[in-house]
């Protein structure tokens, strides 16, 4: 019953997503955008749809090639982009990433900070050592570290946007994902404390926190059988997330439809529990 309301849904969300994609505004038109861990999923669809809106895009990836391909696909969709190589947990790639923004498209207006690791499985009292700190040296300490030195460059444009990727899992924890749960519940915490800092300049700072999407870095709960019948049984919409739909919600913030909007955390989880 699950396996055929998951195939039926995910039709009608392919059909959502194109229709939603054919009606875009311009809404970020004269904006620059740098995107993190960009060229698949989430934030490709992220950046795809921030070009669709008429912002000029960053994208960026730990691998040259994956770079590289995205800009490509991006370029062919008539999106004005460049990308570079940046693992975000390293300062110098940090560093080059907004001066490309600079070099090529003269500032930055927009930063969504997207890229996360879970390199193990687990209940978080058995996290390793190693585990916990690699998650929280990327989850949480690069983006706190991209947002700093983002500053510098949005104050020049005298406002703009700081947006965090979290996770439904921020609010209630997943049993396997014990230390990324709580990473993403710490992003929560330096969106409210953050926005408040930056609220009398003009830059707001919002999260999103999606549920279950269905992309490569979320393949263990919805590729095999047994996987995607649990998760889809633990959403009311009875159907996973296509990155389209994380990426509208990332549009509206980044906007000026969102401008009385900071320290939020928009859920995007199809109705799963996050707080009252």
């Amino acid at each position: 019953m699950l396996r055929a309301i998951g195939k039926s849904t995910a039709v009608i969300s392919s059909m959502s997503a194109r229709n939603l994609c054919s009606q875009t505004s311009m809404r970020l038109k004269g904006k620059v955008a740098v995107v993190t861990a960009s060229t698949d999923g989430i934030g490709y669809s992220i950046a795809e749809r921030l070009g669709q809106e008429g912002a000029k895009v960053v994208v960026s990836s730990r691998k040259e090639q994956n770079v590289s391909d995205a800009v490509a696909q991006l370029t062919k969709a008539g999106i004005d982009v460049t990308g570079v190589k940046c693992h975000v947990a390293n300062g110098a790639d940090r560093k080059v990433l907004f001066e490309t923004a600079l070099e090529k498209f003269g500032g930055i207006d927009i930063l969504v900070s997207n890229a996360a690791v879970n390199p193990e499985v687990g209940a978080v009292l058995d996290a390793s050592e190693s585990a916990w700190d690699k998650i929280f040296e990327v989850n949480v300490k690069s983006a706190f570290l991209l947002a700093k030195e983002v500053l510098p460059y949005i104050r020049q444009r005298q406002g703009g946007s700081i947006i965090f990727v979290s996770s439904i899992a921020g609010f209630q924890p997943f049993s396997l994902l014990g230390a990324y749960s709580v990473s993403k519940t710490a992003l929560l915490g330096l969106t409210k404390a953050a926005s408040q800092d930056l609220a009398t300049e003009n830059i707001r700072v919002n999260c999103i926190a999606p549920g279950i999407v269905r992309t490569k870095f979320a393949a263990a709960l919805h590729e095999s059988e047994s996987a995607r019948e649990t998760a889809l049984a633990s959403i009311p919409m009875r159907r996973f997330a296509e990155p389209k739909e994380i990426a509208g919600v990332c549009a509206f913030l980044a906007s000026d439809d969102a401008s009385y909007i900071t320290g939020e955390t928009i859920v995007a989880s199809g109705g799963m529990p996050s707080r009252l």
